[in-house]
């Protein structure tokens, strides 16, 4: 499958980014994120997907640097595997790889049974995007949940 197949779109709606987090924790923020995929049909069960996010997260630091964070959770829980971006107001305490706190998480729920096709490799291009320094700054000073669609897209 070429790269220009990948559709971004299909993973992260509108629906799945909020720009206005209240949590100021960590499980907060992943329990925030995870009920935007359980209301929008993505998650079956919300407790049960955090627990397989939280797994994860034992695993190594999915913080990256300069404030944003990729939790993800492979669980039989997801129902369609997909992306939830949120943005918090305030700075949260993270592992990281710069030691840094965290404020922008993109939250990946993937199917168990999707774990080596096309979305993985979506996965992947969401990583080299957030390699690249001017995406991250955009991220940071979006206003809009239509601008963050619109640089996933523009990379696609």
């Amino acid at each position: 499958m070429k790269m220009d197949d990948l559709d971004f779109t299909k993973v992260v709606t509108e629906e799945l980014i909020n720009l206005d987090l209240q949590a100021t924790t960590k499980l907060g923020v992943i329990a925030e994120l995870t009920h935007l995929l359980f209301v929008n049909g993505c998650v079956t069960d919300e407790e049960a997907f955090i627990e397989d996010v939280l797994f994860r997260e034992n695993a190594g630091p999915t913080g990256l640097e300069k404030g944003i964070a990729i939790p993800h959770g492979k669980s039989d829980f997801v129902q369609k595997t997909s992306i939830a971006i949120g943005r918090t107001n305030k700075e949260i305490e993270w592992e990281s790889l710069d030691g840094g706190p965290i404020n922008i998480i993109i939250l990946f729920a993937v199917k168990n049974s999707d774990k080596t096709t096309t979305h993985i490799k979506l996965l992947q291009k969401v990583a080299v995007l957030l390699a690249d320094e001017e995406t991250i700054e955009k991220f940071q000073s979006l206003k809009t949940r239509k601008e963050f669609i619109e640089i996933f897209a523009e990379n696609n």
